[in-house]
């Protein structure tokens, strides 16, 4: 499971009454699909992962599996408490997906070797290729990047803090265990175009774009940009795109999700607020979105 350009990561839409929309999850990943994703992880962090029952997150890894229907690659998530993760691990599996993208245990901090042992706990429940998000709670030294890279199943490393020196050294001692090749390593914060530069200079070129949600038109623009070493075009959606957005984003907690969804719908498909703990944009944070959209489509050429 090699991936390659960029990659997808929905939202999910919810009905009036508060339920899962499986008929507008299958159109917006249609879309995605369509417009040049180079894989969907459904049901992960911009897809509201923690208000979601894991009966719900089968459901739509199902969804998003008889949408892609084969073209590219479908992951979804599991995480939490080991338990847990174990059974959403299984069910992922049991709906058709090509992987799991694991997120950590909430809350408790954990010793390095119980995170190896969280990671082989749920890899055991699964026959799925796995990719480790390293965040909040779990934060890895090299060395432990290292031994869970070598875990049966593990194929890759998904990077949620930032700390860019840390994570060259990941890289290296990661790099560094022979079998390794063919590991992959992903820039997973929000808004991580704002870091994508940095990212590739470490020898990280895959990223999540939550923006490609609502706007793969300017999440396309930046990706070719970049690829081609088209520096007057990545500052300039930078300066006037994604570091407004990152600036708007920042104001309310949450809205890492919050702004994906209400981007969307701006876009023309209802998909629906969000559920507790988050909020819907304010009236003039959604005014101010719309405007950044706009001039984002602009700068992109779209």
């Amino acid at each position: 499971m090699k991936f390659h350009g960029v990659l997808f990561f929905p939202v999910t839409p919810f009905t009036a009454d508060g339920s899962l929309d499986e008929e507008r999850l299958a159109q917006h990943i249609e879309s995605g699909v369509a417009a040049g994703a180079g894989g969907v992880f459904v049901a992960c962090g911009t897809g509201e992962f923690h208000a979601l029952s894991t009966e719900e997150i089968e459901r739509a890894t199902q969804v998003a599996v008889r949408t892609t229907a084969g073209r590219v690659p479908v992951l979804a998530a599991a995480g939490g408490p080991a338990p847990v993760a174990r059974e959403q691990a299984a069910r992922v599996e049991r709906a058709g997906a090509d992987g799991i993208l694991l997120l950590p245990p909430y809350l408790v901090s954990a010793p390095q070797q119980g995170l190896v042992r969280y990671v082989q706990e749920v890899t055991a429940a699964t026959d799925l290729p796995v990719i480790f998000y390293q965040r909040g709670t779990a934060r890895l030294t090299p060395d432990t990047a290292a031994e869970i890279a070598a875990l049966p199943g593990v194929v890759g490393l998904k990077d949620g803090i930032g700390d860019i020196e840390r994570m060259h050294r990941i890289v290296r001692a990661v790099r560094a265990v022979p079998g390794t090749e063919d590991f992959q390593f992903f820039n997973g914060l929000p808004t991580a175009e704002m870091t994508a530069p940095a990212y590739k200079g470490i020898g990280v070129e895959l990223y999540s774009s939550a923006v490609f949600a609502f706007a793969p038109e300017i999440a396309l623009a930046f990706h070719r940009a970049l690829a081609e070493d088209d520096d007057a075009l990545v500052s300039r959606l930078l300066d006037e795109f994604y570091g407004p957005l990152v600036a708007l984003r920042d104001e309310v907690p949450g809205y890492a999700v919050s702004l994906v969804k209400a981007g969307v719908t701006l876009r023309g498909l209802d998909v629906g607020g969000v559920r507790a703990p988050l909020l819907d944009p304010a009236p003039e944070h959604l005014a101010r979105l719309a405007k950044l959209l706009d001039h984002g489509l602009e700068v992109a050429g779209a």
